[in-house]
């Protein structure tokens, strides 16, 4: 994990210096995966199913959260896939933290643990 300084100025100016810095982050051969509103929404299943075909591809991923003024549009084009972690509006230290809950999920998953129960609403 790879936490970025938050920028001063105005609104612009801290999406550009913070997007500088994310793209700076992502190592060469990652999938940069973008958390957006506008992303798609899979569920845990698609998100494992995903997860693992950049594995099998031999492609880490690189998760971008943007902060309180979202993601620069260059972080926005950098990225291979955007996903949504739903419509409601969360601050960024709550995102990392519901991102690594769905990721243990994937892990139960992938792995047959018994962890992930897909027939509980």
């Amino acid at each position: 994990m790879v936490e970025i300084p938050e920028a001063r100025g105005s609104a612009a100016e801290i999406r550009r210096r913070e997007g500088a810095a994310i793209l700076a982050a992502i190592p060469d051969a990652a999938v940069p995966v973008a958390l957006d509103l506008g992303g798609a929404t899979p569920d845990t299943e698609g998100l494992a199913a995903l997860l693992t075909r950049w594995d099998e591809a031999g492609r880490a991923v690189c998760f971008m959260i943007g902060g309180a003024e979202g993601l620069d549009p260059a972080v926005q084009a950098r990225a291979e896939y955007r996903l949504s972690l739903g419509a409601l509006t969360w601050p960024h230290f709550l995102v990392r933290g519901m991102l690594a809950e769905q990721l243990y999920r994937v892990q139960a998953i992938r792995t047959g643990h018994p962890y992930h129960r897909p027939w509980r609403p």
